[in-house]
């Protein structure tokens, strides 16, 4: 169960947002294994004085069109299994909709299964 948080420069279009998340669903579901109707996706938009960083860090040229993809998971993938989704995330946002892979930015945030509840006060993963 991935939480996705979609962070970018504010005025894309919806289209460009829809596929934004079309496009990391995808690779999740073909890479880690993710039912295609597990999908939680939250987009903010941010004004550039509040949408900071670095455009050359580990010689990466970024440019404003930069996105931020930041996933809350559950702690069961390996090494490997997460190289083969940067990688996919990065193909699939360059063909839809049409993102620069040097502007793909992906951050892991690995939790416990009983971390989440689905709703009701349940932990059902914990079950």
């Amino acid at each position: 169960m991935p939480l996705t948080r979609i962070a970018l420069r504010a005025g894309k279009p919806v289209e460009y947002r829809k596929a934004l998340t079309e496009s990391i669903q995808r690779s999740l579901v073909e890479t880690f294994n993710v039912p295609k109707d597990d999908i939680f996706m939250l987009i903010t938009e941010h004004e550039a004085g509040n949408f900071v960083y670095d455009n050359q860090y580990l010689n990466v040229e970024r440019s404003d069109d930069l996105v931020i993809i930041q996933i809350t998971l559950n702690n069961t993938r390996t090494l490997e299994q997460k190289k083969t989704l940067y990688k996919r995330m990065a193909d699939e946002l360059a063909e839809s909709p049409g993102l620069r892979r040097e502007d793909v930015f992906i951050n892991l945030v690995e939790v416990l299964k009983e971390n989440w509840s689905f709703g009701n006060g349940i932990a059902q993963y914990a079950l």
